[in-house]
């Protein structure tokens, strides 16, 4: 399946002048938002106390919030979770109280507002393993970061590999800053979505790259812009359908997976579109910058045999 009957002729390259600027600037814009701001951290890295609860009718969210701030809990996070009827309420660590003091307490104040309300599940995350889940989670990124950096510079050139992680330096900072500028909570579930970006943007790069070593190889005439020139138009139909069809499954997880799944869905819908853009623009672009020729890539024409041989 192909969006354009020909191959298009985009100047990708041509308009990587500007491509930098628009870059630069949401690189900019996002890292001042995490600078300011920061991450909101959810429950899974801070620690505290997930109590899951259950209502006969759907209950109204902004009530539910108002008598539990009533109750001391101005902190809590309340979401709907599977049906309208089912809630978790997050709460950050309180000190001198366990999970069974913080719980009890939270189902007085909800009993007081609705006597149909039922306890489900309490679970405890303590600070301490909170901190391991956030460490862990940060090594995480930086050890797919440095495996890609090996995969890429023993496929292709150092210079490649070095671009491809620049891209995706790029996406996971303006999706973190995305999160943060709308202090969408961090938790693990945003976690193992931004590590499929990674993922996903990576992919794309990979197809790309791949496609200019090819071209390098069959094009020796052209120069090394004209052949990612070429490179990158030969795929783009790939890139966007590819890009399409999963932004379908993403939306659909957004609108039908209720408020558990909004993190989730986010961060893959933000970091599909930032990951595209940055396969088309800043990993060529980076290449380009570094210097990559085609010379690089190129085998050497090996040299013919001798005809004459001396006796």
């Amino acid at each position: 399946m192909w969006l354009f009957k020909e191959n298009p002729s985009f100047d990708f390259m041509g308009r990587r002048g500007i491509a930098a600027i628009l870059t630069t600037i949401l690189l900019v814009t996002a890292l001042a938002v995490l600078a300011i701001r920061g991450l909101t951290f959810g429950v899974d890295f801070t620690g505290g106390t997930v109590v899951e609860v259950s209502y006969a009718q759907p209950p109204a969210i902004t009530e539910i919030r108002q008598a539990l701030d009533q109750a001391g809990f101005d902190d809590a996070s309340v979401q709907q979770f599977g049906s309208a009827r089912d809630l978790v309420i997050q709460l950050a660590p309180r000190q001198g109280q366990d999970a069974n003091q913080v719980s009890d307490s939270v189902l007085a104040a909800l009993k007081a507002q609705d006597s149909s309300v039922e306890m489900r599940r309490v679970e405890f995350v303590g600070p301490q393993v909170g901190e391991e889940l956030a460490e862990d989670g940060l090594m995480a990124m930086l050890y797919a970061l440095g495996g890609i950096l090996i995969y890429v510079a023993v496929r292709f050139e150092y210079r490649f590999a070095a671009s491809a992680v620049a891209a995706l330096v790029h996406d996971v900072t303006l999706v973190t800053g995305f999160l943060s500028l709308f202090s969408i909570p961090f938790d693990l579930t945003v976690l193992a979505a931004l590590l499929a970006v990674v993922g996903y943007s990576l992919n794309d790069t990979i197809v790309i790259f791949d496609r200019i070593r090819e071209n390098f190889v069959k094009l020796r005439k052209g120069s090394t812009e004209e052949v990612m020139n070429l490179s990158i138009n030969q795929t783009l139909s790939r890139t966007l359908i590819t890009s399409f069809t999963t932004l379908l499954v993403v939306v659909s997880l957004l609108v039908f997976g209720g408020q558990i799944m909004r993190g989730f869905a986010l961060t893959l819908l933000v970091g599909i579109a930032v990951g595209t853009y940055s396969s088309v623009f800043v990993a060529g672009s980076a290449a380009l910058a570094m210097g990559v020729s085609k010379q690089d890539l190129i085998p050497p024409e090996k040299e013919g045999l001798e005809e004459d041989r001396r006796p």
